[in-house]
């Protein structure tokens, strides 16, 4: 193995190590180290246990290789391992991601959040549009490119890795927004063979957690339930879920392993609506009169199963992916939404170092094939049940994808990055008709194609610094929710444009002494960018949407983490202060009616300062502040802004003996009165009523704490 192989390994096992400070609790001196020479890295919430090196296997490598992986890409990456949420109350992604720059999520109510990198989906009010979610390097989204939240549970997770934009290359997903991929643990990765755990608090909220995970032999078996109540923080939002995931891994010879992901996830959550600015603000705790008249719920059985095989081959590793979900969605808004579809696909995947001339060349090589049906129909909405029916349809999507990235080291410390994903896409909408109000039967039929390229370079002047940048081409291509849009009185397919859109990115990360830093800045310049305004936000009718000619997404995502005193009150103890700012300016460019206005939906600026106190002893303590010094735009005519506000929290903990451990939570401790998110109109200005009447508005949860016991042995 050449000389430069060997420390550009190296180095990006170390660096990725000190350049994630915003993806765990503040590090401490004594919980972080770094030996080069032994290729071992200890964690901030893991530093009693044995370091991940030692664990993984074929199909799914131990997280510090994951680590290492993520680290050898050329921009904007992030990654949170999970042994550090161990010791939190972990009910979101929000929780999960909050300390990621760049990530804006927000919680709307229940599972629902608001998941945006780099405004993708910038004004869509429910589910996720320009993200890829994956589980295990596995699409969780639809056929159609459509996702929601619910497949990913907090407690089920090893690992997460986020790729912000055309980072995302290494899985063949090339949107604005990128991926986010969800990395549940192995019977080798887990934390412990058995993990107990139980917590709860405000809101009628209890959960209860079990993990099992046994290797016998070539036999690896991993089993995690999770079981969720709550009332929530508003009337009309209590919310039940179950969880189940499980794995198993076969060795069937040294060189060959075979996985298989199993999953089913029943959630029943009940939609307490948006409410007007004033009422957000006073009796944030209320529903909308509407969402209880038509007892507005959702209620998804989504059932997942996927296979990875992986050979480990002379000259790097192939893994074949295959994958099927199943969703049934019964969904009373304005009309009972009533669906049920499967999406299934197969990727083969090759990645693996050659020697060229004696310098290093990094591969990787991809197909991905997916398809899927979705049966939509829809009733009249007889407070929750099934009335008349207005909509009889199918929607049919598939995509094929080729794509490939190459990394020359030409110098020991310099690379070169080439890629591009090719990509034909087609959506297909059938309605049958033959209803009273709809009796045409109707049919629309669109393919979308093209090529994505993407060129970067890395320097990495030494060994725990790295400083990159890259030009990346995105393609959104629209789903059936932007494709089918509807009204109180009919169903109508729009032919959207996809959207495309130039990224430039620029960006380092490392560490100096005691400072760790990871700043990236970037632009896309979008052409036809996917645009959405809710009609009637009150009735929670699903957004319109359009293209918009010209737009520009730029902004900071900056996270710095100094190491402020050691040795406090005994020896190993430390105190460390964590700023994380995402900066967002993301606005229309001579748009035909709303000119050069900012898109409506993310504030300008989301800043999150974490203070982070940690004593060997297993005692820790975290206060916080959430600030966002001016709210967002309500409407894309820029007449109608939230405030900003700011919100206190601690987190602390105790790590007790034999695995047991305690912690509590406790959030808007000055119970502040804001914003969480906004369902975008077009002009609040022409609310019937004025824009005091707009019912756009989902308030934040007032003051709470949580806490739980967890026991690992």
């Amino acid at each position: 193995m050449p000389l430069q192989f060997r420390a550009g390994r190296r180095a990006a096992l170390l660096l990725f190590t000190c350049a994630t400070p915003a993806a765990a609790q503040p590090q401490t001196p004594s919980a972080a180290s770094v030996t080069l020479s032994e290729l071992s890295v200890v964690g901030t919430a893991a530093a009693d246990a044995p370091s991940d090196e030692t664990r993984g296997s074929l199909s799914v490598p131990s997280v510090d290789r994951q680590r290492a992986a993520l680290a050898g890409t050329f921009g904007s990456v992030a990654f949170v391992d999970a042994a550090a949420l161990q010791d939190r109350y972990t009910n979101t992604l929000r929780d999960v991601l909050k300390d990621v720059p760049g990530v804006y999520v927000q919680e709307r109510y229940g599972q629902e959040l608001r998941l945006s990198v780099r405004g993708s989906g910038i004004a869509r009010a429910f589910h996720l549009r320009g993200i890829e979610l994956l589980q295990d390097g596995i699409p969780l989204n639809l056929a159609d490119g459509s996702g929601d939240f619910y497949q990913v549970d907090p407690l089920a997770l090893r690992s997460v890795e986020v790729y912000k934009g055309g980072n995302a290359l290494t899985f063949g997903a090339t949107t604005l927004g990128g991926a986010v991929n969800a990395v549940t643990p192995t019977a080798y990765t887990a934390l412990a063979p058995n993990i107990l755990r139980v917590d709860g608090g405000s809101f009628g909220t209890i959960r209860e957690q079990a993990q099992m995970s046994r290797i016998d032999g070539p036999l690896d078996v991993l089993v995690n339930a999770t079981l969720t109540n709550s009332d929530g923080f508003r009337a009309h939002e209590a919310q039940a879920t179950k969880n189940v995931n499980a794995n198993i891994g076969y060795r069937i010879a040294p060189d060959i392993e075979t996985r298989f992901y199993l999953g089913t996830y029943l959630t029943d959550q009940k939609l307490p609506g948006t409410l007007t600015l004033g009422q957000s603000l006073s009796t944030p705790t209320l529903a909308n009169p509407t969402a209880i008249t038509g007892n507005q719920s959702r209620k998804v059985e989504t059932e997942r199963i996927a296979n990875r095989i992986s050979f480990l081959l002379d000259v790097g590793k192939l893994d074949v992916d295959t994958w099927a979900i199943h969703k049934s969605l019964y969904h009373p808004i304005f009309q009972a939404i009533d669906q049920d579809g499967w999406t299934y696909g197969i990727s083969p995947h090759w990645a693996g170092t050659v020697d060229l001339g004696g310098f290093r060349d990094d591969v990787v090589l991809g197909l991905r094939a997916f398809a899927g049906q979705n049966s939509a129909l829809q009733f009249v909405n007889v407070r929750g049940q099934r009335g008349a029916q207005t909509l009889n349809a199918l929607q049919s999507a598939s995509s094929l994808e080729a794509y490939g990235e190459n990394r020359f080291w030409f110098l020991p410390d310099v690379a070169l990055m080439t890629g591009a994903k090719a990509f034909s896409s087609n959506r297909t909408f059938s309605d049958k008709g033959g209803l009273p109000g709809n009796p045409n039967p109707r049919f629309a039929d669109v393919t979308y194609a093209g090529i994505n390229p993407k060129v970067g370079l890395l320097w990495q002047p030494r060994p725990d610094i790295q400083i990159f940048g890259d030009v990346v081409r995105s393609r959104d291509v629209p789903d059936f929710s932007d494709l089918v849009q509807q009204n109180l009185l009919s169903t109508t397919f729009v032919p959207l444009r996809a959207q495309r859109a130039w990224t430039y990115e620029a960006g380092a990360r490392g560490r100096v002494d005691r400072l760790t830093f990871d700043l990236t800045l970037y632009r896309s310049d979008l052409r036809d960018e996917l645009i959405n305004f809710a009609t009637n936000p009150g009735l929670n009718i699903p957004a319109a949407t359009f293209n918009t000619p010209r737009s520009v997404h730029q902004g900071v995502e900056a996270a710095v983490t100094l190491d402020l005193a050691r040795d406090l009150v005994g020896p190993g103890d430390g105190l460390s202060v964590t700023q994380i700012w995402t900066h967002n300016d993301f606005r229309f460019v001579g748009d035909p009616v709303f000119g050069n206005n900012r898109i409506a939906g993310i504030p300008t600026d989301v800043l999150r300062t974490v203070l982070g106190y940690r004593h060997p002893s297993g005692f820790h303590v975290a206060p916080s502040l959430d600030w966002v010094p001016q709210g967002a735009f309500a409407d894309h005519a820029n007449t109608l802004r939230v405030p900003g506000y700011a919100l206190l929290g601690v987190e602390a903990g105790l790590d007790l003996a034999d695995g047991v451990a305690l912690f509590v939570d406790a959030r808007n401790l000055t119970n502040a009165r804001y914003v969480s998110d906004i369902a975008v109109v077009a002009n609040a200005a022409a609310t019937a009523g004025g824009p005091g009447a707009l019912a756009a508005f989902y308030p934040g949860s007032g003051r709470s704490v949580f806490g739980g016991i967890r026991a690992s042995f």
